[in-house]
């Protein structure tokens, strides 16, 4: 296998696998790092606005305006980006807001003792939060991986950003398995089983996508990447940072991260 892709499936599974990390995080500590979680929520969203919007969506534009023209090639661009939008919007208002990994846990939730009767509810919305996070997780394993594949060093930066954003996802399917079952190894792995749907995305997109990819698929796909990203950045990302907020922290955190993305793209460039 090509090392490009392998090297695109491997970031991909990183990505996907920090779900695993939220979940050891709820183990480890009593009280969630409300400073440090604002600032990285705060940081992956700067991270994937400024990366979607400067630098995927430019990209995209750029593969159809060569393919079919300047106006066809935006407004099939712009096309694209609304519609990743859409998909992912659309998986959003499908998933029961209960399972919805966008509806942030804490480890604060760990202190919350439940009732005997409500152990069997804990499980089934454990699992259910499990088997969402995974159907959510999918198009993100497919937009790492094409990122990847186009530019190994975008490919580091978006994978970083999702890296971040799954942990509350990996804690948000730990704290109520682990209290409906008091095992803390069942916990983790459904916590990391989730993950798993973003290299599943990927390997989707290597046995499905390459043999097809042509410049104006790569510039819809890479539009509606972007489009993926911007909406997890404001549905979700930017939502939780402002949950564990203190003294403007996320603000911070989405300016620091655009300016480090600014960077790191002037850099390479």
């Amino acid at each position: 296998m090509d090392g490009n892709v392998l090297f695109a499936l491997a970031l991909t599974l990183f990505a996907g696998l920090a779900t695993g990390i939220g979940s050891l995080l709820a183990f480890v500590t009593k009280r969630t790092n409300t400073k440090f979680l604002s600032l990285a929520l705060g940081f992956s969203a700067g991270v994937m606005i400024y990366v979607s919007m400067i630098e995927i969506f430019v990209k995209a534009k750029d593969a159809l305006v060569n393919e079919l023209g300047a106006s066809q090639g935006y407004w099939l661009t712009v096309i694209g980006f609304f519609s990743g939008i859409f998909v992912i919007a659309l998986i959003d208002k499908l998933l029961p807001k209960s399972t919805n990994p966008h509806e942030v846990k804490g480890v604060e939730d760990m202190d919350l003792q439940p009732s005997n009767d409500e152990y069997t509810k804990l499980m089934r919305m454990g699992l259910f939060t499990a088997l969402a996070i995974g159907i959510h997780n999918f198009p993100e394993g497919i937009a790492t991986f094409i990122s990847a594949m186009q530019d190994p060093n975008l490919g580091i930066a978006i994978a970083i950003a999702v890296a971040i954003h799954n942990i509350p996802e990996g804690i948000a399917v730990a704290v109520p398995i682990y209290y409906a079952t008091g095992n803390r190894k069942t916990a983790f792995k459904w916590s990391f089983l989730s993950g798993l749907a973003e290299p599943v995305g990927a390997i989707v997109a290597v046995l499905f996508l390459m043999p097809f990819l042509n410049d104006v698929m790569f510039g819809m796909i890479f539009a509606g990447v972007a489009g993926i990203m911007v909406f997890i950045s404001l549905d979700e990302l930017l939502p939780a940072a402002q949950k564990y907020d203190e003294a403007h922290l996320s603000i911070y955190g989405v300016v620091g991260g655009m300016a480090v993305m600014a960077l790191s793209l002037l850099l390479i460039a």
